[in-house]
């Protein structure tokens, strides 16, 4: 009995480091895989066309493979597969030690696909986005050069250090974050239960009370006799915006908006040069052409704006035209990131260059975080004040007049 064949759409690297876009009939996924791949194509994505299929996994295949976890099994199975252990056998003893349901199904699946006949690369890619591109790429080119055990243990290190950055980020905005919350609560304690219990007290004089203090008392009666209105109208907005966002482009937009805030403009471009040069530097250490290297790393981008942009890059170096050439005609990323990369170039060693790239903004996000920090928190502690000072003076006002007045 013949099987039926069916149609496949592939995005597709060629030798010379064209991406194309194509149509093919085949039995089935894995066949075509194999005839692509003896060709000496990059598979980039493989998508079945019409037809109906019943999705692997659960819900909980959507959800992204936690990065902790992600690391320990990659660690883990680079040390099986520098041990000599084969590779079905060591997917095998890895997914029965891990804990978490979803990470499970899908190393399940893809134990069965790579036991079935598929590459590594391939079954992890099935996986749809739950798995980060940079990884399957990072396999696909390992699986070429033959250096799969190589190409894990640079992709764990290249997470590690992105990680890293991230943290430091994220704990250098905790403090500020939590101030500005502090002052949020205090103003709302001021605004929705002490500004009440005065206003009783001012309705006992019949004297006028300060334009300030007024001003206070209104806004006091207004969140209180609006409070739900108020409370689902920020519910709304929050909801347009995260509708907003999900546009074509919108978010693209904001992260352009982002680069030209005031100081923290400065440290997401150099979050983004330094994720983009340590991106490259993998995929590139991992024998994958740098064409085909750009076109992984534009998707894996956090700042969307720098992806459009590094995509019209990759398009110029599709054409023939170097890449510190087209870096430099978009204008958008850091002179001294072309400059170096430039030098890499002309040298031989842009991979290497491309690490000191990213090295050397990750000292500059640092040193950009402290200062920033060092500003904001004194900034805020000033604003609290202000605001906190003003209130309760408004408060006090009128019974420091009527003080004045009896004496």
């Amino acid at each position: 009995m013949a099987l039926e064949s069916m149609e496949f759409r592939c995005r597709l690297g060629t030798e010379t480091g064209e991406v194309v876009e194509e149509v093919f009939v085949s039995e089935s996924e894995a066949q075509l895989r194999q005839e692509l791949e003896a060709k000496g194509m990059y598979i980039l994505s493989l998508q079945r066309r019409g037809g109906f299929s019943i999705p692997v996994l659960s819900w909980e295949r959507r959800r992204r493979v936690k990065t902790r976890e992600f690391l320990v099994f990659n660690q883990e199975l680079a040390t099986l597969l520098k041990a000599g252990l084969p590779l079905v056998q060591s997917l095998d003893i890895l997914r029965q030690r891990v804990d978490d349901p979803g990470f499970k199904r899908i190393l399940n699946d893809v134990h069965d696909r790579v036991r079935a006949g598929a590459a590594l690369s391939e079954a992890f890619e099935a996986q749809g986005e739950v798995v980060p591109g940079v990884y399957t790429a990072s396999l696909m080119a390992g699986e070429k050069s033959g250096g799969l055990e190589e190409v894990i243990r640079r992709y764990v290190d290249h997470v590690k250090v992105i990680s890293a950055v991230k943290r430091k980020t994220l704990s250098a905005l905790v403090y500020p974050a939590i101030l500005l919350c502090l002052a949020l609560i205090v103003v709302a304690i001021i605004i929705l239960r002490v500004v009440p219990e005065f206003e009783g007290f001012y309705l006992s004089f019949e004297a006028e009370l300060p334009v300030m203090t007024r001003l206070i008392v209104a806004v006091s009666a207004f969140f209180r006799a609006y409070f739900l209105v108020v409370f689902l109208g920020v519910i709304g907005v929050v909801g347009g915006t995260w509708y907003w966002l999900k546009q074509p482009g919108r978010v693209m937009g904001l992260d352009r908006l982002i680069l030209r805030v005031p100081a923290v403009g400065k440290i997401a471009a150099r979050f983004a040069t330094s994720q983009l040069a340590r991106t490259l530097a993998t995929l590139l250490g991992g024998g994958m052409p740098l064409v085909n290297a750009i076109d992984v790393a534009s998707r894996s981008l956090g700042n969307r704006f720098f992806a459009d942009q590094l995509t019209l890059v990759g398009q110029r170096v599709r054409e023939g035209e170097a890449l510190a050439s087209a870096l430099a005609d978009r204008k958008v990323f850091p002179e001294v990131a072309i400059k170096m990369v430039e030098v890499g170039e002309s040298t031989g060693s842009l991979r290497e260059m491309l690490i000191s790239v990213a090295d050397f903004f990750d000292e500059e996000i640092d040193t950009q975080l402290g200062r920033f920090v060092t500003i904001i928190e004194p900034a805020l502690l000033v604003v609290m004040g202000v605001v906190i000072a003003g209130l309760l003076i408004a408060l006090y006002m009128p019974l420091l007049q009527m003080g004045s007045v009896l004496a």
